[in-house]
């Protein structure tokens, strides 16, 4: 069943969202966790960080990276396949940029799963699991899954005033539907990342968590501390009901974020170079995508970028036209900025940057001139933290419906994210009943780090 691609979604947080997931503010802070992790196996790697170019809608593998120009036209559509700087591997012509830096990544052909539901998918490939009861637009809960930053934040807890995860510039919900594979699902609100909902490419963007209200300096902030520090000391009895340690954790991580400069300057993208900006573009996704490596440069382990609205690349219809005038265009640009950046930095080599939709299109264009939701395959691209770049994994049929090599589902996806992280994707966590739970039962994508092609 297709969903109209007529999406709108307003920037900011809604009190439905608050209700819908119990959503824990935009400080990451909520109700603690019940239990702690049974234990944490090491992953065999040094834990690097993970960039995740989120094509939320699902882009269409045909029109892009796994082109078929020997196909029927319904199937073929419009555009041409161009090489690249890789001898034999192909892209879309609209894709000049990312064509050059061919060698830097590589793609995966042959992703699948059996869903062609939006909400299921995207809860599938943003947490490695299924989601939990998943039916038809099954909204997000504390049943689910939790997000790759959730997993991290749970086996990796941090207190130096910088978020385990971050998820910029939207936030995926449209009317009563909420999307799942955003949070930390079964793990608690503790461990959700910052949602950061404001377009970086307006002179206003701000983020609020990280100003002061008017009036109060660091000073009176650390004044204010040692006194909230002293009352929480005296509070005994609430002490015995297991109250004060929820509220002076809570005090000291929203403290030490407030006071963190490293990451208040990481959101102040006027301190870059204009003609930085200017290279990665200057629109939402180009400017989302170099606030996504300002905040890999200071240490957040897992950042999300949503390359625009809600199901923005759930084209049904008219595909050809705005693929090449409105879609294609800031991702090529962005995203090669993006990559030459991080690799003048040397940010790329301890950072996988992973570029995926939550499924794929049909096949066949349909009667409205678009292609509809396909989960059976599709792709994604993968550069740094010892991806060996120039290369495709995987291959489709004639008509890129099905994987006709080794197919990968979001499972593996899942482990190999938790393995670049340093986290055993087997670890055992424990739900906010203290049940436990295995955190991914998939397998790393090897071919992806030992340079074999298909």
């Amino acid at each position: 069943m297709a969903v109209a691609p007529s999406h709108q979604h307003t920037l900011g947080i809604t009190r439905r969202e608050l209700l819908q997931v119990g959503y824990s503010g935009v400080l990451g802070l909520g109700l603690p966790s019940l239990v702690k992790a049974a234990g944490e196996q090491a992953a065999p790697t040094k834990p690097k960080q993970i960039l995740i170019v989120f094509l939320t809608g699902a882009a269409s593998h045909h029109d892009t990276f796994d082109m078929k120009p020997d196909a029927p036209a319904e199937v073929r559509g419009e555009f041409k396949a161009v090489s690249t700087s890789v001898p034999g591997l192909h892209v879309c012509e609209h894709l000049p940029e990312l064509a050059k830096r061919a060698d830097q990544y590589a793609v995966v052909r042959s992703f699948s799963h059996g869903d062609n539901n939006h909400l299921m998918s995207t809860h599938y490939v943003l947490t490695g699991e299924l989601q939990p009861g998943g039916f038809f637009d099954k909204i997000a809960s504390r049943d689910d899954w939790p997000s790759y930053a959730g997993g991290c934040a749970y086996l990796k807890p941090r207190s130096d005033g910088i978020p385990t995860g971050v998820n910029l510039p939207t936030y995926l919900m449209q009317g009563a539907l909420t999307w799942p594979g955003q949070h930390a699902g079964l793990l608690g609100p503790k461990y959700d990342p910052w949602q950061i909902t404001g377009d970086p490419n307006k002179a206003e963007f701000r983020v609020d968590a990280l100003t002061l209200a008017g009036g109060l300096d660091v000073d009176r902030l650390q004044a204010r501390h040692s006194l909230v520090s002293n009352l929480n000391q005296q509070r005994d009895r609430l002490a015995s009901l297991g109250v004060s340690q929820r509220m002076s954790s809570e005090q000291e991580l929203a403290f030490s974020i407030l006071t963190s400069s490293r990451l208040s300057h990481a959101f102040q993208l006027e301190r870059e170079a204009t003609k930085v900006r200017e290279r990665y573009g200057r629109h939402t996704t180009g400017q989302s995508l170099l606030l996504a490596r300002r905040l890999i440069e200071v240490g957040v382990p897992v950042v999300q970028t949503n390359i625009g609205r809600v199901q923005n690349w759930d084209s049904h219809s008219n595909i050809f036209p705005r693929l090449k005038d409105t879609l294609l265009p800031p991702l090529d640009q962005g995203v090669s900025a993006l990559l030459d950046d991080m690799k003048d930095r040397g940010l790329l080599e301890h950072t996988l940057v992973m570029m995926i939709g939550e499924f794929g299109r049909t096949p066949k264009i349909n009667k409205t001139k678009g292609r509809d939701h396909w989960g059976p395959c599709f792709f994604g691209v993968f550069a740094g933290a010892g991806v060996q770049g120039g290369q495709v994994i995987g291959k489709s049929d004639k008509i890129a419906a099905y994987p006709i090599t080794k197919a990968y589902s979001p499972k593996d996806l899942g482990a190999t994210v938790y393995h670049l992280l340093g986290i055993a994707p087997d670890a055992e966590v424990r739900d906010r009943f203290n049940r436990p739970v295995r955190l991914n039962s998939g397998e790393v994508i090897e071919p992806l780090f030992r340079g074999q092609s298909v």
